[in-house]
């Protein structure tokens, strides 16, 4: 059996493993729910905005020598205008808020508690820079959304077991590519968010 590990990096440190990072987003982005039909040169740009920020954070899984994983991080001010937008709109000081950013892992790898490694890093993290807040935001989907495979589970359960709460009121649309489509598609994302302890 390989071995797991985690390893974290901030700002410039990052460079190294964009690209690997934006490897796997495609993969896994491209199953349900995000349905994303991703291309790795916007993935790369979009990546860069954490290497140019001294407090993010990229946890990185291993097994053995190969990245199966990876979560991101970084302040809610550096993060896309769209979710700045969505605590502004309502009146929350985006300086106490940390932007956890997307958690991708490949599906063999699921189940083994690094879901939760991935929260641990990034909120300790966070909390070491003196955030108050941290949060994030996951795609909306009816439940008889055509692509929806039969055995699909959400992962809502690990975040409100992590003591994240969903908050519709904080919304951000957001158009990406989406399988089976010719053009972007609009989407709306809510977020969930928990005090940091």
């Amino acid at each position: 059996m390989k071995k797991i590990s985690i390893v974290t990096k901030s700002g410039k440190d990052i460079l190294p493993y964009l690209d690997a990072a934006a490897r796997l987003r495609i993969e896994v982005f491209r199953e349900y729910p995000y349905l994303y039909d991703g291309d790795l040169a916007y993935e790369n740009d979009y990546l860069r905005c954490y290497s140019q920020c001294e407090q993010s954070i990229f946890v990185l899984a291993y097994a053995d020598d190969e990245i199966i994983g990876v979560s991101t991080g970084l302040p809610l001010s550096s993060a896309d205008a769209a979710f700045q937008r969505a605590f502004s709109n309502h009146a929350w000081p985006l300086e106490t808020i940390f932007y956890l950013g997307e958690s991708v892992l490949l599906s063999e790898y699921r189940g083994r508690g690094i879901g939760h490694a991935f929260f641990d890093h990034r909120e300790g993290h966070a909390k070491k820079l003196g955030y108050t807040t941290t949060a994030f935001c996951a795609v909306d989907r009816p439940e008889t959304h055509a692509l929806r495979p039969t055995n699909y589970r959400s992962n809502e359960h690990l975040w409100q077991k992590r003591g994240y709460q969903e908050h519709r009121e904080l919304s951000a649309n957001l158009a990406w590519q989406e399988i089976g489509h010719k053009e972007e598609q609009q989407n709306t994302l809510h977020f969930w968010v928990r005090d940091v302890l």
